[in-house]
């Protein structure tokens, strides 16, 4: 394999382009192609890597049929779009750095690691947060024993109350049968990383959540339908203007999340958006139906717990996790780990590896950056230990992920059940 490892991108979008920038950034990849079908988005991704109009495509089964033009593919599509190219792509030799959720169901994603393993393809799937470096500092504590045997996990992810009306509300992510469920799109992350950190199946889930403020019922009386026209424009905590017009001058607000308004971002074009499009309607339309909130309760094959509580009304920020171990505890907060000793009753604070914010405009702290390192890295010298979010390890925590919206649904207790490699959901 070369040292410079090329790429085609299956969807310019936020997702898509950030991972191509971040490859190119590193010396280590190359951007060779790109799929998008929007006219725009596309002509400006391929002015920004100088691709020949040969090598732009407005639909992905024009390059999957062409002899291989890229050592990988990155599958940036939207989720329900990703199970045909990711196959197709497979079939036709690339490696596969899918974004996720791999698919909403069950059987598309299992088609999708089948036809990975079909082909010996590598099959990298982007939970970003296994490659922090806050996670490889906490695994590597827990895994030396420093408190002992884990015997419960309490998890939050605060997604950020502007952050979810964006992506939950007026994007893309708002209806689950565009997408999928709020808890696939954005927290099968955090299902997988606590299986990453505790080591041990799942055997047992309950949920609980729902769709509580985000509904025509909370709307007040004076509110308009799109807030450029809405008397409480000023003061409401939704307000379009207010959110997106802060980020006006900041870089890092114009990639994420004033691209997905508009691209390129002007002043101008983002106010046009807030007058005609999506992101400019008021939060309480109803054009929305994903939870705003959601509990998770998981217990291990080993009889360890955690609590998982992912929740719209917060500031954008890190995880915060607090392990409860059998000779010691771990608080951390994204940023840093501080471990209580049980034996010598004293505290230690470690500060670990974080390069940025929180957001995806800020490379989550630095792990997409990793990840993209991983990945590059691997295609590159073929060493697969270093894919660490591979077909089958994420199979098995999509699966965490629809037992608990089974059991939200259902008000029951969910069993999964192992059987090889195929996991099984029983009520």
């Amino acid at each position: 394999m070369p040292d410079i490892v090329r790429l085609a991108v299956i969807g310019a979008g936020s997702r898509g382009t950030n991972y191509a920038r971040l490859a190119t950034a590193s010396g280590r990849g190359a951007v060779v192609a790109v799929v998008d079908p929007d006219p725009r988005r596309r002509a400006s991704f391929a002015a920004e890597y100088e691709l020949p109009e040969t090598s732009v495509f407005a639909d992905w089964r024009d390059l999957a049929a062409l002899p291989r033009l890229a050592d990988a593919a990155v599958i940036a599509t939207p989720d329900r779009l990703h199970t045909d190219p990711a196959i197709a792509f497979a079939d036709a030799g690339y490696h596969l750095l899918l974004e996720k959720p791999m698919a909403p169901t069950a059987a598309d994603s299992e088609r999708i690691v089948e036809a990975a393993e079909r082909n010996d393809v590598l099959l990298m799937v982007c939970h970003v947060m296994r490659y922090s470096g806050y996670s490889r500092a906490l695994k590597e504590l827990l895994d030396a024993g420093r408190i002992g045997e884990i015997i419960s996990v309490e998890h939050l992810e605060p997604i950020g109350w502007w952050h979810f009306a964006h992506s939950y509300v007026r994007g893309n992510w708002a209806r689950e049968a565009e997408s999928s469920s709020m808890l696939m799109a954005k927290s099968s992350h955090d299902l997988d990383w606590l299986s990453h950190i505790i080591g041990e199946p799942v055997r047992r889930v309950s949920s609980f959540g729902s769709l509580s403020f985000f509904t025509p019922a909370n709307k007040p009386a004076t509110a308009a339908d799109r807030c450029v026209d809405c008397p409480l424009v000023g003061t409401c905590a939704y307000s379009a203007p207010r959110i997106y017009e802060r980020f006006l001058g900041d870089p890092v607000g114009e990639r994420w999340p004033l691209a997905v308004l508009a691209d390129p971002v002007t002043p101008e074009r983002i106010g046009e958006a807030l007058r005609t499009g999506p992101y400019g309607s008021c939060v309480f339309n109803g054009d929305n139906d994903v939870a705003d909130h959601q509990v998770v309760n998981l217990e291990y094959a080993n009889g360890a717990t955690a609590s998982f509580t992912v929740t719209a009304f917060t500031e954008l920020d890190f995880r915060k996790t607090r392990i409860f171990g059998s000779r010691g505890s771990i608080d951390g907060d994204g940023r840093n780990l501080v471990i209580h000793d049980f034996e010598t009753d004293k505290k230690e604070t470690i500060e670990t590896a974080i390069d940025g914010g929180a957001s995806a405009a800020d490379g989550h702290g630095g792990a997409d950056t990793a990840l993209i390192d991983a990945f590059l890295t691997a295609v590159r010298s073929g060493d697969r230990a270093l894919v660490e979010s591979g077909g089958r390890e994420s199979l098995r925590s999509h699966e965490i992920v629809w037992a608990a919206e089974a059991a939200r649904r259902s008000g029951t207790v969910v069993e999964i059940r192992t059987a090889t490699e195929a996991v099984l959901v029983t009520p």
